[in-house]
């Protein structure tokens, strides 16, 4: 089999760029929906396809069970049928993982996140086991999310392959950074990849993947939206030339300190949100860590 063209865009289960999404929160913890609709909205009108809730960027290891089924229907009413909503469902316990799965089809999304199992380190016939019976549990596709540096193990070529023969498991999420193992992949199953990775979006792209899953997207959409679009119309010069400019950027958000914490204060800093709350053990930007974000997002041209 052979990877998707990139023209299929009909084909594509969630479109070619999505972000994934903060969770605001008040200045006293707790969930500000309001602002979450407010967020979901600006993307959606900044072109991406689907949004991504309930990741790491949203900040899943501090939200409830029922806080997570908040944030999906409220996502899904900014939205309405503009865009398609996915979840993150993942843990390090299945069972936990499959009733998350549940949880979210009954609340409306139109997919799942699945990480690849964390801390515990189970070997590839368990982390096998745990996609599938996540994927056998609903009727909702499955994006897999391979990110060995927070998981601690990483999802074999071997393993994805014999996750692409599952109807519901139709993508990767990949923040491995694995050229040669994702080519093979691409090369022998039909999962859409898209870049976990704002840094090699560019590569990851240009080597067939359909989209990106993208943090800088926050405040980057519209570039990220002429860059996608210029890889498919093969015009690599403009691809380039917005990669390059985004550079700042994505040095500012991803590798100051947590992601979320970065991405928070960028959409405070361009008023987006009023409040960058974060839930411990994540804390605010520092002073100096947002002055250095303004001058990068202002190299950048993403504020003024």
């Amino acid at each position: 089999m052979s990877s998707p063209a990139p023209s299929a865009a009909t084909a594509l289960p969630f479109g070619r760029l999505t972000t994934a999404m903060i969770t605001p929160f008040r200045p006293d913890g707790s969930l500000d929906l309001d602002a979450a609709q407010q967020v979901a909205t600006k993307l959606v009108d900044e072109g991406n396809d689907s949004l991504i809730v309930n990741g790491t960027t949203g900040e899943a290891p501090t939200t409830t069970d029922a806080e997570k089924v908040l944030i999906i229907r409220a996502t899904l009413e900014a939205v309405g049928d503009r865009a398609k909503v996915v979840t993150g469902v993942g843990s390090n316990n299945t069972a936990h993982s499959v009733e998350s799965a549940k949880a979210a089809e009954a609340a409306g999304a139109h997919g799942l996140l699945v990480v690849t199992p964390y801390y515990n380190k189970p070997p590839q016939e368990g982390i096998k086991l745990h996609f599938t019976t996540i994927a056998d549990a609903t009727g909702l596709p499955v994006m897999a999310y391979d990110i060995p540096g927070r998981a601690g193990v990483p999802i074999t070529t071997e393993t994805l392959l014999a996750l692409a023969e599952h109807p519901r498991i139709v993508a990767v999420k990949d923040a491995k950074g694995d050229v040669a193992a994702s080519t093979k992949v691409l090369a022998n199953s039909d999962l859409f990849y898209y870049c976990g990775a704002d840094e090699l979006n560019l590569a990851w792209l240009a080597m067939g993947a359909v989209g990106i899953a993208s943090v800088v997207g926050h405040v980057a959409s519209p570039q990220y939206r002429q860059l996608i679009d210029a890889v498919v119309a093969g015009d690599l010069a403009t691809a380039q030339r917005i990669d390059r400019q985004l550079v700042p950027a994505v040095e500012a958000i991803m590798t100051r300190t947590q992601g979320a914490i970065m991405v928070k204060a960028a959409l405070k800093l361009a008023g987006v949100i009023e409040h960058a709350t974060l839930r411990a053990p994540l804390v605010e930007a520092t002073g100096e860590q947002v002055d250095w974000l303004t001058t990068d997002l202002k190299t950048a041209g993403l504020i003024a």
